[in-house]
């Protein structure tokens, strides 16, 4: 039986942990068991973002949101109608089948537009924007992926290039669940030049923040560049995930811990990391977009900062960003508000902005825990996970 006819079963998962694009590893952690009626209800962030009140008034209809990643799987129970064709800026590697391909781009998906399966959709996961497309762009190669060194030499401008294409074709929110955040991260013009162009034709981009809470703290790019909504990752009791990058640039927060996402083995994962944080905000921004189309990139972003719950002290703080998005809340505000026009962040004008790249003296770079790819930008895929629930062959 092929991978893509599988029947799925409502089992527990006796199966080991998956360490996706983290030091090019594979950890083999307990899994965690999922009762027969208990996976959907394992998806906390759900309740915690309001959705069902949000729903009310959208579920996305109408918007695409672009998944600049490792491919998608098209014909996932849990995405089937919801996948655009999709645009390969890398051009070799693993392909469709293949274990080593879109593993973590059908995991992002799946938290922004999954629309579940079965009778009434009760089975698998449900996004935050069920009805919104998906549109995937390959920018960087999964880890594991053997095509991995050439990609990293040849293929450096994939992410700029990505973000310009799928700015070009109908996106209406870009979504970058990647980032470098080694010791000598800095900004790339050309992607932030991508960027810019972006917000310019009203795309709102949003990136994960980075991983690196537990070793330096290192600026992450893109979630650095200008007008870009960056996220951090939080628990299920909003408190920040100890991985989560603590920098200027957080805007808001989104669940990123004990996160359900599918897998194109047919198979359900805990995942954690920003880059499942990212996923759930670019479907918060989709909602919005959806209910209120001439909104702007920058309005989008303030009025998610703005309608955030559980903020910090003082407001506002590295950690958090304004706190916890509320797509609900944001749907709301937003009705009150005019279209503004016009606006957009500018670009940097200087070599760096804000603290600019570490120097060459500091430590506990990217060596620790994610490997540059995809050439001179240096991006890397920030979730990882231990399975959920998987689907079973009968045996005799």
């Amino acid at each position: 039986m092929t991978r893509s006819t599988r029947r799925h079963r409502r089992a527990a998962a006796p199966g080991a942990a998956l360490s996706l694009l983290l030091a090019g590893s594979l950890a083999l952690l307990p899994s965690t068991p999922a009762h027969a009626d208990g996976l959907r209800g394992q998806q906390w962030g759900l309740s915690a973002l309001h959705l069902d009140e949000a729903w009310q008034t959208t579920k996305g209809q109408g918007i695409t949101v672009a998944v600049l990643d490792t491919g998608v799987e098209t014909d996932h129970p849990d995405l089937a109608g919801n996948v655009l064709p999709a645009k390969d800026m890398i051009g070799f590697g693993a392909g469709p089948g293949d274990r080593t391909w879109a593993r973590h781009g059908t995991a992002m998906a799946g938290i922004i537009a999954g629309h579940g399966h079965g009778p009434g959709g009760t089975d698998g996961v449900m996004g935050v924007a069920p009805e919104a497309k998906i549109l995937p762009v390959r920018v960087i190669l999964e880890d594991g992926d053997p095509a991995r060194a050439k990609a990293r030499t040849t293929r450096g401008n994939a992410l700029a290039d990505g973000i310009r294409w799928a700015a070009d074709h109908g996106a209406d929110v870009i979504n970058l669940s990647l980032g470098d955040d080694s010791d000598s991260a800095h900004p790339e013009p050309g992607e932030d030049e991508a960027v810019q162009y972006a917000l310019k034709k009203g795309v709102v981009v949003v990136a994960s923040a980075g991983n690196g809470g537990d070793k330096g703290d290192h600026v992450s790019y893109p979630a650095a560049y200008p007008g870009v909504i960056s996220v951090t990752a939080v628990d299920k009791y909003g408190t920040r995930a100890a991985f989560s990058t603590r920098r200027w640039y957080a805007a808001v927060s989104a669940p990123g811990v004990d996160v359900v996402i599918a897998d194109p083995d047919h198979k359900y994962y805990a995942g954690w990391g920003t880059s499942a944080a990212s996923a759930f905000v670019s479907g918060a921004a989709a909602l919005v977009r959806s209910a209120h189309p001439d909104l702007t990139p920058a309005q989008i972003k303030k009025l998610l900062e703005d309608t955030a719950r559980n903020a910090p002290v003082g407001g506002r703080d590295d950690s958090r960003g304004f706190g916890m998005i509320d797509p609900a809340a944001a749907l709301k505000a937003a009705a009150r508000l005019t279209p503004q026009g016009g606006l957009r962040a500018a670009a940097y004008d200087e070599k760096y902005f804000g603290t600019g790249p570490d120097t060459a003296g500091d430590t506990g770079g990217a060596a620790d825990w994610a490997a540059p790819l995809a050439g001179g930008a240096g991006v890397v895929l920030v979730v990882a996970g231990v399975i959920l629930w998987r689907s079973r062959r009968r045996t005799a």
